[in-house]
């Protein structure tokens, strides 16, 4: 009972030391509505719809069909196999980038990036054109009628879509490593072979491991592509999607988004277990030792081919992405035209251009913020509940977007509202206050566009949030103590302090914010209303009619949005943050 009682004290006293501040408090108080209603709430509806007597009753239908089980089994081994080619292309390019001495680290670090700015099947489409039954390489130069619809096109797609999370989070883990380990591996007799698979590859392991897990989840959450290259082989998201556009059952999608929730929950939780144990590859200290680079030429020579090899692949489906644009039919009548250009820039198009950048905008800065505040609150406040608001925010990407996407539809289709107590009207019936207006489908708040903006948000914020606990677990708390005991409010600190340290946090969680808005499909496909166009619909609408040309115009302007974006980001960040930027080695 003393026991329970010092607990509950100790929690007390931690929220009345959070309330003393009122910044704070309210960060905190903004912080807990946005994950329950932009995040729990949605996924309680979900769950709630897909547990309901009709719900349990078509799972359990589901399940005994084998036409299912062969969906979910699809689902799985797309899941497995984009996870271990991602993660090898992502290794090959990391390792070459640190540990081997070749030239054009920099055009090969540039092309590993490219797939980030660009919609997830605009690589689906150009390859259909490039190596499918009539492609321009497959069939006009080798004469051969590939089908590269099923799990073989979407496996390859999927890879070179996926495999920047990869080649980033090894990259970082290699450059951390202390060349000392190796060195003094080598001095006791080691091979460099042996020293490569007992001493390298042990300590990348969890990081090995968080980035299959990572592609995992992402490639089983996939809809563009599926919904391009699928063929006859379907997968649980473009179930889910046909359920709901096609059949308009949004139990059945209910249904289903348990049954993908599942793997994605238990493998989240499994790369969490991992990253908390990445710190076996980290060092005390400065790294110690010289790096040492692979010089044997048939080593480094045929590594660099591979890696040439793919960065030149890339090269050639953007270029045909890019061609495409400016060709009536690309493979048949290759004549130049801007017809497909015009297309885009009037009508529907225009507005897509126009509503996507506007919620993209909208979106990015609340994302930004919201997870260097959550950051700040998790890393540099003490109470019991922080674990729980590092877990709740980090949803917003575990949870594939199609079921994001499904969880909003079932929870703000319809608006909710509560009784006023002692308010009647001249009928007798109490008047009634809207508590969560209606935000999606017909006659929605902002025509859908508020449900939009904040599964912007949900799927932005975890990116930040990692990048912001990161950052904050590497600067000296004392540095903000320092100023608030220089009679600084948190707030003061905060803006001046502490957002300036973590500026290139700051900046690239601003940049995955509007790079992954711009280019989301499977989380707003269904939260789309007639007054709200979104890019990467209209894209997909184009790819399905066969407008290839409208669809490449489309994705163009799209990058180009994102290049132009990305590159104000860092020029307003740098300019609010750049100047009297404070130092940790001690004040300025």
């Amino acid at each position: 009972m003393s026991v329970l009682s010092t607990s509950t004290s100790k929690f007390r006293s931690d929220i009345r030391r959070i309330f003393q501040d009122p910044v704070l408090a309210i960060g905190l108080i903004i912080v807990v509505l946005f994950i329950l209603i932009a995040i729990i709430y949605p996924l309680a509806a979900m769950l709630g719809v897909a547990f309901s007597t009709e719900g349990a009753e078509k799972l359990q239908r589901f399940l005994a069909q084998a036409v299912y089980r062969n969906i979910i089994l699809n689902t799985l081994i797309l899941g497995a196999v984009v996870g271990v080619l991602g993660t090898a292309l992502g290794f090959l390019f990391a390792f070459v980038q640190v540990k081997v001495n070749v030239p054009f680290k920099r055009f090969i670090h540039i092309m590993a990036l490219v797939p980030v700015i660009s919609p997830p099947f605009a690589l689906a489409t150009a390859v259909l054109i490039l190596f499918g039954r009539n492609g321009m390489i497959s069939k006009s130069i080798f004469g051969v009628r590939a089908d590269i619809h099923g799990l073989g096109g979407l496996s390859f797609v999927l890879m070179l879509s996926l495999f920047t999370v990869s080649y980033l989070n090894l990259r970082g883990m290699m450059e951390s490593l202390d060349p000392a380990l190796d060195e003094a591996a080598v001095n006791l007799g080691a091979s460099r072979w042996r020293v490569f698979r007992t001493v390298t590859l042990p300590m990348l392991l969890p990081g090995i491991l968080g980035s299959f897990l990572l592609l995992f989840v992402e490639a089983i959450a996939d809809l563009g592509n599926p919904l391009v290259l699928g063929g006859d082989f379907e997968v649980l998201a473009t179930r889910i999607y046909v359920s709901v556009v096609g059949l308009y059952d949004t139990t059945a999608a209910a249904v289903f988004s348990i049954v993908l929730l599942l793997p994605s929950l238990i493998v989240f939780l499994v790369q969490r277990y991992w990253v908390s144990r990445a710190s076996v590859v980290s060092v005390s200290g400065k790294p110690s030792g010289t790096p040492y680079l692979i010089t044997n030429s048939w080593v480094r020579w045929l590594l660099f081919g591979l890696v040439m090899f793919f960065c030149l692949l890339i090269i050639l489906i953007y270029a045909t992405i890019i061609v495409g644009a400016f060709t009536r039919v690309i493979g048949v009548n290759n004549s130049f035209t801007l017809g497909n250009f015009e297309f885009v820039l009037t009508g529907y198009g225009s507005k897509a251009m126009v509503d996507t950048t506007l919620f993209s905008v909208i979106a990015t800065p609340i994302a930004g913020l919201l997870g260097m505040i959550i950051a700040f609150i998790v890393v540099r406040t003490v109470f019991p509940g922080r674990n729980v608001l590092d877990f709740a925010t980090m949803l917003g990407i575990a949870v594939p977007g199609t079921i994001v996407g499904i969880g909003f539809l079932l929870a703000f289709n319809t608006p909710t509202q509560i009784a006023l107590p002692f308010f009647t009207g001249a009928d007798g019936q109490p008047f009634y206050f809207t508590l969560i207006p209606k935000l999606t489908g017909g006659r929605a708040l902002f025509g859908g566009a508020l449900a939009i903006v904040l599964v912007y948000i949900v799927r932005s914020v975890p990116a930040a949030l990692r990048s912001g606990v990161s950052a904050l677990s590497q600067i000296d708390p004392s540095i903000e103590e320092a100023s608030v005991s220089l009679g600084a409010d948190n707030a003061q600190t905060f803006r001046k302090i502490t957002l300036p340290l973590i500026r290139p946090a700051f900046l690239s969680g601003l940049i995955y914010a509007f790079a992954r808005s711009m280019t989301t499909i499977s989380a707003i496909v269904f939260l789309t209303t007639p007054q709200t166009r979104i890019m990467t619909q209209q894209i997909l609408n184009e790819t399905e009619n066969g407008r290839y040309g409208n669809a490449f115009a489309y994705c163009v302007i799209l990058i180009g949005i994102v290049l132009v974006a990305i590159g104000s980001m860092y020029f307003i960040v740098g300019a609010a943050f750049g100047a009297n930027r404070p130092t940790q080695g001690g004040a300025q």
